[in-house]
């Protein structure tokens, strides 16, 4: 039996585009994998507190019988975060682009799983492992557009979970999802809908792809 972790980050809820599309991955998955199990995080529901990284870095640097009950919680929370981590097979994390770069909230379960020492940098913990990078972005920011290398969010996002991590990073992405929301992208219409269905089909393909992966290995 294999399991999925889905990291959901999105604020929007029912109408979260990175959501629809991890919903389309992960049935995908269980389709072509129907013993397998689903753990889901939502980070925009339950979010990682904030003072937790920094707290889990000071307990490093404390001896264990100096450490505080609040630094003792904290490395706790972020070897609770390294374990789901690690139990998975496959990893699907959800990223919407927000303010041009990554949440904050996505952020912090990043910083609190790296300082978990299993995740330190050099470590490469996720090595062969396949994550699913599901990102999608409001606007266009291809080759060419005025918001062309404003996306802060999936340079970032690929570097930490392959080069520092190890795993094994499939792309799932799509843009001008605000199209519909807003007058002034309109003529986009067309456009963000033929990318968003390549997305769905992209997501289902992914889904097959990694679940017989699975059950093969």
């Amino acid at each position: 039996m294999s399991t999925l972790l889905r990291i959901d980050t999105s604020i929007r809820a029912d109408a979260s585009v990175t959501r629809a599309i991890g919903d389309t991955l992960q049935s995908s998955w269980l389709a072509a994998n129907p013993g397998g199990t689903v753990v889901r995080r939502d980070l925009a529901v339950d979010p990682i507190p904030t003072p937790a990284w920094s707290n889990a870095v000071a307990a490093a640097q404390t001896d264990e019988a100096q450490r505080t009950p609040t630094q003792r919680a904290a490395l706790a929370l972020a070897a609770a975060v390294a374990d789901e981590v690690l139990a998975a097979d496959l990893i699907v994390v959800g990223a919407p682009l927000y303010n041009y770069g990554v949440s904050a909230h996505l952020k912090t379960w990043i910083d609190l799983l790296l300082a978990d020492a299993r995740f330190a940098p050099g470590t490469a913990a996720l090595t062969g492992r396949p994550l699913a990078l599901v990102v999608a972005r409001g606007g266009g920011y291809g080759p060419g557009t005025p918001r062309e290398g404003w996306d802060y969010t999936t340079p970032y996002l690929m570097r930490i979970f392959a080069e520092v991590m190890g795993a094994d990073v499939t792309l799932v992405d799509t843009e001008l999802t605000l199209a519909e929301h807003n007058p002034a992208m309109e003529p986009l219409r067309p456009l963000a809908a033929q990318r968003l269905a390549d997305a769905h089909q992209r997501a289902d393909e992914v889904g097959r792809e990694l679940a017989k992966a699975a059950v093969t290995a």
